[in-house]
């Protein structure tokens, strides 16, 4: 398989649909489903001897965004947010999401499954108390981590038995949808900036160093980014679901259907075989065999045993830290990507005051702008289109049940982004339609303030996102006010949108080096009411020396989208972030004139004067 050849695809616009985002959980996540389906699950329990089974939002990839074949704790739960697990037991059954779904749950979950939060009741704790004790708690080994395995079983100790066994949703549902058809194609150097045979001789010393013979890749993103691919069939995420096994010799073993990558040629280094092929190939490995325990299968380790040690996925820190060619292909998305915002806050702010603009219409023309931009294959992420009450939901999916009109005295909350050719975008803006409140500009002004601290930074090397993460919060903190999730999260290169290791968190704690990106996303939600977010993505940067010639870092920001001044309450602000607003905004004209209509640059022209 050769997989340096330029390459490069011209995908037709409009090619993604939101419809189809608005409807893919229409069949699947039924909350009036899900009395009969729940009861369907627990005769088969009983059949098998089983007390209680997990259900997580996972697919044996661990991937974020996962195909509707996969999507069985919506189809069995009716909740469709992108993390949680259900416990089902034989007379008891609940769902553990975190803060940010709180709202969500409630809303989506309907019947006896509990809601829980795992920040007050972690789930084994409360297994203890619904299962029998010396209880089977069956768990398909595909679909959890090593990780989550072994911090359940120390959490149940000897009250119960973590069981493996064949997943038993799929045992009831009957009308499951196919699994998805992908095409491979190659993800040109001229975007990636290093060969994968560079990149497969660079590993493979590193495991040599480390005496490892092989290293176990699982998450599709590594092995895209290892091997110089994407591919489609995943919504949002330009992955290729497979297996790999990186040797300590630069061969690569890749289990995935060969049919899909027959097209890219033969390369003598890469071997291909089915999907299935991969446990057997796993069972003939010679140790050591390095394995990530938080984001390989359980089954993994039980075909090692002893062979297998703990160590980071060796693709995760290069991808995270972008090379020049990397960057540079994210900020040429940036560009299209904020001209296409452009003309769509334009549009808004002509549209939103007639009253006719609903949370579905409002995101479909956003979609439209960004497919007009050139080189979308899709959006990144299912867009967050909330208004009022809505927009405190921290991670709403609109729906056509849920679909409300945006009104004037409304705050509008849209967080969306783009996957492209060259990179992948993901921005967040709150507007006003109408005359804003005196709350809504004190709330909104300090999210502002928050998102300009992360901006300014300037840090010492070795410093994690936990470091920082209190800077983004200082200025709500002073009002007593705070927001129930990270500041920020990784972000891959024309891969997914949520990318670890890196994160603006009171648990980041991976260092942050140059060429990661971020978003940089305070927030503040009152619910019931209204919900503030403010999203620019940012990348790490070399920034000089400081104390004891230490390298310092500093944050460049990517997107280029103007803040709401409306809501500004410049009484607030102090010089330095009157300042920063007024040159981020003098960049942003800059850098978006000549992409843009008449009509958005005249408007540009508007939104982007200074504060005076």
């Amino acid at each position: 398989m050769r997989i340096q050849q330029p390459f490069r695809l011209a995908p037709e616009k409009g090619s993604c649909s939101l419809t189809a985002m608005f409807q893919s959980f229409d069949a699947t996540a039924n909350p009036e489903q899900g009395p009969p389906r729940l009861a369907a699950l627990r005769e088969v329990m009983a059949k098998e001897g089983i007390g209680a089974f997990l259900v997580p939002r996972a697919d044996r990839f661990q991937g974020e965004f996962v195909a509707p074949a996969d999507e069985r704790l919506a189809w069995l739960t009716g909740f469709t947010g992108s993390a949680g697990l259900a416990v089902i037991c034989r007379d008891a059954a609940a769902i553990f999401v975190d803060g940010r779904y709180r709202l969500q749950v409630r809303d989506q979950v309907a019947g006896e499954i509990a809601p829980l939060d795992p920040a007050e009741i972690k789930p084994g704790d409360w297994l203890t108390e619904n299962v029998d004790r010396h209880a089977k708690v069956g768990f398909d080994p595909w679909l959890h981590t090593v990780d989550s395995v072994t911090k359940l079983s120390k959490a149940i100790g000897d009250h119960a038995l973590l069981h493996p066994t064949p997943n038993l949703v799929d045992l009831v549902w009957t009308d499951r949808p196919s699994p998805p058809a992908q095409t491979v194609r190659v993800h040109p150097l001229e975007l990636s900036g290093e060969k994968s045979s560079s990149k497969r001789e660079r590993l493979a010393r590193e495991l040599k160093d480390a005496g490892q013979r092989a290293a176990i890749l699982t998450l599709p993103e590594s092995i895209c980014w290892l091997l110089n691919i994407r591919g489609d069939g995943i919504p949002r995420s330009p992955v290729v679901q497979a297996f790999a096994i990186l040797h300590d010799s630069g061969r690569v073993s890749l289990f995935s259907s060969p049919e899909k990558f027959e097209h890219l040629g033969p390369d003598p280094n890469i071997d291909l075989a089915d999907e299935d092929a991969f446990g057997r190939a796993v069972g003939r490995l010679e140790g050591p065999v390095r394995v990530d325990r938080l984001s390989t299968p359980w089954k993994i380790s039980e075909i090692l045993e002893d062979r297998a040690v703990w160590g980071c996925d060796p693709c995760i820190m290069p991808k995270a830290c972008k090379n020049d060619a990397e960057v540079k292909g994210m900020q040429n998305a940036h560009l299209r990507d904020g001209a296409a915002m452009v003309e769509f806050l334009a549009w808004f702010d002509k549209e939103a005051p007639k009253g006719g603009l609903t949370e579905i219409s409002a995101a479909r023309a956003l979609e439209g702008f960004r497919a007009q931009a050139g080189d979308l294959l899709d959006i990144s992420f299912d867009t967050i289109s909330g208004s009022g009450p809505n927009a405190a939901i921290i991670h709403y999916r609109v729906s056509e049940q849920t679909d409300r009109k945006i009104r004037p005295g409304d705050l509008y909350l849209v967080d969306s982004g783009g996957q492209y050719i060259d990179g992948t975008t993901d921005v967040t803006r709150t507007l006003a339609v109408g005359e804003p409140s005196d709350v809504h500009r004190d709330c909104y002004t300090r999210v502002l303030q928050g998102l300009i601290a992360i901006s300014l930074a300037r840090f010492p090397s070795g410093r994690a996102g936990r470091d920082i993460d209190a800077l983004a919060r200082a200025a709500l903190w002073r009002k007593g006010l705070d927001y129930d999730h990270g500041t920020g999260h990784g972000v891959g290169a024309c891969l997914n949108v949520h990318e670890g290791p890196q994160r603006i968190s009171p648990t980041g704690k991976t260092s942050l080096k140059p060429g990661m990106i971020l978003s940089n996303e305070p927030g503040y939600y009152r619910p019931g009411d209204f919900g503030i977010r403010i999203e620019n993505l940012v990348v790490v940067r070399e920034d000089g020396k400081c104390q004891n010639d230490r390298d310092r870092l500093c944050f460049e920001t990517l997107t280029h989208v103007p803040f709401d001044r409306r809501l500004i309450d410049t009484g607030l602000l102090g010089p330095w972030e009157r300042n920063w607003i007024d040159a981020y905004h003098a960049e942003v004209k800059e850098k978006l004139s000549g992409l843009l209509s008449a009509s958005a640059s005249n408007w540009l022209d508007s939104a982007t004067k200074s504060l005076g």
